[in-house]
């Protein structure tokens, strides 16, 4: 036995087995919720009502007859159930014990994956009708590359999902013995 292979006996001897398998859980699955857009279906309707009376009020508004008032509905109705689609359809997240799977596109589909340790901190934000619905906004900040920042709108009970974002990080990195100071 040479030296090498007395040097590799000795730290093996030393060393404790590393026991880094840990089975992949999934933890949360969602997306763009229909509550985040209750704003902008209030608005329209409110842009609706306004298309069909301004032109009675207002003399210079008196071009936008009934027929065309109406085509003007249906058009801002239709924008908004295409941003509606687009958002619905057209992303989607993934929470596993290990990893967060952020999915965009509708006829194409590009999927990115962010280590879960990787992830620095958790945000949240929520204007007033959101707060009525329990919508809102969550921004991850995190070092990997593709996605150093991230920001899911219209996620549907959003304080206990980046509440559970943090608290799997969190686990994450002591289950590492990774704390913030060494990162």
């Amino acid at each position: 036995m040479n030296a090498a292979d007395k040097f590799r006996e000795q730290v093996q001897s030393t060393q404790e087995p590393v026991e880094d398998y840990e089975p992949e859980e999934e933890l949360w699955d969602g997306g763009y919720s229909a509550k985040a857009m209750v704003g902008t279906w209030i608005l329209l309707a409110i842009l609706s009502v306004a298309t069909l009376i301004l032109p009675l009020f207002v003399p210079f508004l008196a071009f936008l007859s009934v027929p065309i008032s109406l085509g003007v509905i249906v058009v801002i109705w239709l924008v908004g159930a295409v941003v509606y689609g687009l958002r619905r359809f057209g992303v989607h997240y993934e929470l596993t014990s290990q990893r967060f799977i952020h999915q965009t596109g509708i006829l194409t589909r590009d999927t990115d994956r962010i280590e879960v340790i990787d992830i620095d901190d958790v945000s949240f934000t929520q204007g007033p009708v959101q707060r009525v619905f329990g919508v809102g906004r969550i921004t991850v900040t995190s070092s990997d590359r593709s996605h150093p920042l991230l920001h899911m709108i219209g996620i549907a009970d959003v304080k206990s999902v980046a509440g559970l974002i943090d608290d799997v990080r969190r686990k994450e990195r002591r289950r590492r013995s990774l704390h913030i100071e060494a990162i």
